[in-house]
């Protein structure tokens, strides 16, 4: 964990260090910074990072919800505007980007604003200044842009829907944040760090089934994903949380549980023989196992309700190492 609670950011997954380290060197500067990533990664929680370790951290920042913003009202929230420029103005409107003066201006979802937001931004980016809607005074601004994407904005640029010098100003420095599926690792410590958030006056562990579960699930909407699951499970769960708090469809995707539906299609061909049958679910049973547990015979033997030195029986039975698992982790 890193710095307060509102700016930590939880790994230790080798590739999240990589960028961490990234961000340490850029955060100083002056440079803008796109952070591309699924919905749901902390693309805002980097954002808050790289604002509170900089040099405009006494400065504030204005985070911009972009997607949730009406278009035909995106150039007066961003910008601004002046009284009586249309019809509903009927006072001086300071825009986002004058609030953020000698701080941060985080554009979240980047990838939704509109061609003549764009152009428009991309001015505002260069001279450092603005104009109200409706106004001809010139205002500077002092600020450090931070943006997120939530797709790869080089494809929309190719796609004629982003504006291509937009991009390159907005991107001295890409930050891409790997979906959760890819640093599973970091699931156990996330799972203690909501727990505490959401439990603080209970000491709530985790059983090595409920965790297991955690560890091989897919986890489309990702971090804020698992947040949520960990939020629900702190609800009902009572000294420890297990399988029994854990969502349905989460425990419906564990890989054991597919290993045996799978293998009961075996049941149904001919002239497979029962010890055959067995054999092959046995050794599949004991590989996932493994995988589940990146290796650890301990962990993996726990998983199957097998004592150790049975497990290690298994293994030297059907002629398996850890290592032999390395291409599934």
């Amino acid at each position: 964990m890193r710095g307060t609670e509102l700016i930590s950011i939880i790994t230790q997954n080798q590739r999240m260090r990589e960028i961490l380290k990234v961000a340490d060197r850029v955060a100083a500067s002056d440079s803008s910074v796109l952070l591309e990533g699924e919905t749901g990664v902390g693309k805002e929680i980097f954002a808050d990072y790289l604002h509170r370790i900089s040099n405009r951290s006494q400065g504030p920042i204005v985070k911009i919800g972009l997607s949730a913003m009406p278009t035909d009202l995106m150039a007066s929230e961003l910008f601004g505007h002046e009284r009586g420029s249309f019809t509903s103005a009927i006072e001086t409107k300071i825009g986002l980007f004058e609030l953020a003066d000698q701080g941060t201006v985080f554009l979240d979802d980047i990838d939704d604003v509109p061609l003549e937001i764009q152009t428009k931004l991309l001015r505002v980016l260069e001279s450092r200044e603005l104009n109200r809607v409706g106004g001809t005074k010139t205002i500077p601004v002092d600020i450090r842009l931070l943006a997120a994407s939530k797709v790869n904005l080089k494809d929309l640029v190719k796609a004629g829907m982003f504006r291509a010098d937009l991009l390159y100003r907005i991107n001295v420095v890409t930050l891409t944040i790997p979906p959760l599926r890819e640093r599973l690792d970091d699931v156990p410590l996330l799972v203690t760090h909501f727990t505490h958030r959401y439990a603080p006056n209970r000491k709530l562990a985790i059983s090595h089934e409920a965790l297991s579960y955690l560890m091989n699930y897919h986890w489309p909407g990702n971090i804020r994903e698992l947040r949520n699951v960990v939020q629900r499970a702190t609800l009902f769960a009572h000294d420890e949380i297990t399988i029994d708090d854990i969502p349905s469809e989460i425990r419906s995707n564990n890989p054991l549980e597919k290993i045996i539906s799978a293998c009961s299609v075996c049941f149904t061909q001919k002239g497979m023989h029962f010890n055959r049958i067995m054999s092959c679910l046995e050794h599949k049973l004991v590989r996932e196992a493994l995988k589940q547990s990146r290796g650890n015979q301990s962990q993996a033997a726990r998983l199957l309700n097998l004592s150790l030195s049975t497990f290690r029986d298994k293994l030297k039975k059907y002629e398996l190492a850890p290592s032999d698992c390395s291409d599934l982790i």
